[in-house]
C-alpha cells in the first residue's frame, strides 16, 4: 500500500498574494544592500575628487579659460563680483578678458559628498589666487571655493556652479 504526502499545494489567491509579497520583500532586501550603495557612493566620490584634481591641472597646465570653458556644463555658471555669467562658451570668455598672464589659480577640495543617486555632487576647499602687483611683488589671496557638479549624459562630471 502506498503512502499519501501529507503536503498540499495552497492555491488560493491569498497564498498567492503571500508568496508573491514575499519574493518582492527578498528582492528588495537584496537590490538595496547598504554595501553596494556605500560602495557606489565612495567611487562616485572618487570620481568628483580626480575630476578636482584633473580641473585644476588644466588650469596650471592650459589656463583658466580654457579650464573654466572646458569643465563647465552646457548650462554652468560662475560668480565673478556682482555678476553671474552663464554657459560654457560666455564662461570661458570671461576668464579670456579678465585673466592676466601673471595670474594663477590653484585649489584642493577639503569636502566632498554626493546625491544617494549619484548625479549631483558639490565640494568646498581651499584656494590660492596668485598675482603680480605694480611693484613685481607676488600676492596672494586664499579663501574658500564651492562648486556644484552635475553628472553629464555622457558620464562625465561638469560644474553647474562654481
Amino acid at each position: 500500500m502506498q503512502q499519501r504526502s501529507s503536503w498540499r499545494v495552497v492555491t488560493s489567491p491569498f497564498s498567492k498574494f503571500c508568496i508573491i509579497g514575499l519574493l518582492l520583500i527578498g528582492t528588495c532586501v537584496l537590490a538595496c544592500n547598504p554595501t553596494d550603495k556605500e560602495n557606489m557612493r565612495a567611487q562616485w566620490i572618487q570620481e568628483i575628487i580626480d575630476v578636482e584634481q584633473a580641473f585644476n591641472d588644466m588650469a596650471q597646465s592650459d589656463g583658466l579659460a580654457q579650464a573654466f570653458q572646458y569643465y563647465a556644463a552646457p548650462n554652468g555658471a560662475i560668480k565673478r563680483g556682482k555678476s553671474v555669467i552663464s554657459g560654457k562658451r560666455a564662461i570661458g570668455r570671461w576668464y579670456e578678458q579678465d585673466v592676466r598672464p601673471d595670474e594663477s589659480l590653484s585649489w584642493k577640495p577639503t569636502f566632498v559628498d554626493v546625491s544617494a543617486s549619484g548625479d549631483l555632487g558639490y565640494t568646498y576647499g581651499d584656494f590660492t589666487f596668485t598675482q603680480l602687483d605694480s611693484a613685481g611683488e607676488i600676492k596672494e589671496n586664499k579663501g574658500i571655493f564651492h562648486t556644484v557638479w552635475k553628472r553629464q549624459p555622457d558620464g562625465n562630471w561638469r560644474f553647474v556652479w562654481d
